[in-house]
């Protein structure tokens, strides 16, 4: 296969690469050298300022491309598994080879981690269709790229978990399943982006994205979870919703604590009558929502079953995931 090096020099690499054996290239050293992350892309470790992608990465130039947001606590990734599962369930659905196996992809996301020396933190990890020419043609792109970045990320303040969230309906639909299914985790997030600029726009924390029946389907990056006489309530998939992993989660919790969980259809009236509402997403975790459209939520202020949906959450990732350093 080949790729591209650090300087964008085509290089040619062995096919195969399901051993992952780190290769830090170093650059001069400098101050902000020393201090500078270390990217994953097809097999070596770059310093952040040199890693690179071809300006004819289809990934670039339409987009074609999947990814997952992981994150990962205590020296431990949260829900692996799952996130490959859905890597891999994604890359089926474009009809995009993954140019590796789980197992590769698990120690080389792994490695990647150790190589940044961190315990706590975001990963994402992508795979584009590669290199090919201007036209979009995925027949023209021979060899997909793997790219995984590690970071800190705080989504939100610690205030807005004790606080809450407001949000506000935005024009922007989500994109109706028969277009493009909101289940592949594509590259392409305009329709995201759209409504969060409206977010922006009138001052909300997040965006709430109906579909073309004119139901809640989900937020920019999150699910949507509302809460009415003691039940849960989420949209189903089917309504353009993200099988979210930390929807999962939810749904895990809330049968150990005997609280029975709803997927149906939800309307903006059912958000603004709803005695407590949260949100959900691999960066925002569990996150309280007090307010929708200007409408105060139950109270006001995170109802009971939230707080304690974000107290166990917390506490499963603290004690679970795949370890990082053993």
């Amino acid at each position: 296969m080949k790729t591209t090096n650090a300087g964008g020099t085509v290089i040619n690499q062995p096919k195969s690469r399901e051993a992952v054996k780190p290769a830090v290239d170093k650059p001069a050293p400098s101050k902000s050298a020393a201090k500078s992350s270390q990217i994953y892309v097809d097999g070596k470790f770059y310093a952040e300022g040199e890693a690179k992608v071809s300006v004819f990465d289809h990934g670039l130039l339409y987009g074609d491309g999947i990814f997952e947001g992981i994150r990962f606590y205590n020296g431990r990734v949260f829900r692996l598994e799952e996130h490959l599962e859905r890597l891999w369930d994604s890359a089926r659905s474009i009809c995009l080879k993954i140019p590796m196996s789980q197992r590769a992809m698990t120690e080389a996301l792994l490695e990647t981690i150790r190589q940044n020396d961190l315990r706590d933190g975001y990963i994402r990890l992508v795979v584009t269709r590669g290199v090919g020419n201007l036209g979009l043609n995925p027949e023209q792109c021979k060899t997909p790229s793997v790219i995984i970045i590690t970071a800190q990320i705080a989504l939100y303040s610690e205030e807005m978990y004790r606080k809450g969230l407001t949000v506000v309906t935005v024009a922007t639909r989500r994109t109706n399943p028969s277009a493009l299914n909101p289940a592949v985790k594509s590259l392409n997030y305009l329709n995201n982006v759209m409504a969060r600029i409206e977010a922006n726009q009138a001052n909300a924390d997040e965006a709430l994205m109906l579909n073309d029946e004119g139901n809640v389907a989900e937020c920019t990056a999150d699910n949507v979870f509302i809460v009415k006489h003691g039940q849960i309530f989420t949209p189903p998939i089917t309504a353009g919703a993200l099988r979210g992993i930390t929807r999962s989660v939810v749904f895990e919790i809330a049968a150990e604590t005997g609280i029975k969980v709803v997927e149906a259809d939800i309307t903006r009236h059912d958000v603004f009558v709803a005695d407590e509402a949260f949100l959900t997403g691999t960066a925002a975790e569990i996150i309280p929502l007090i307010k929708a459209d200007g409408r105060e939520i139950g109270t006001g202020k995170p109802g009971p079953i939230t707080t304690r949906m974000i107290a166990r959450f917390r506490e499963l990732t603290r004690e679970t995931g795949t370890p990082i350093y053993s």
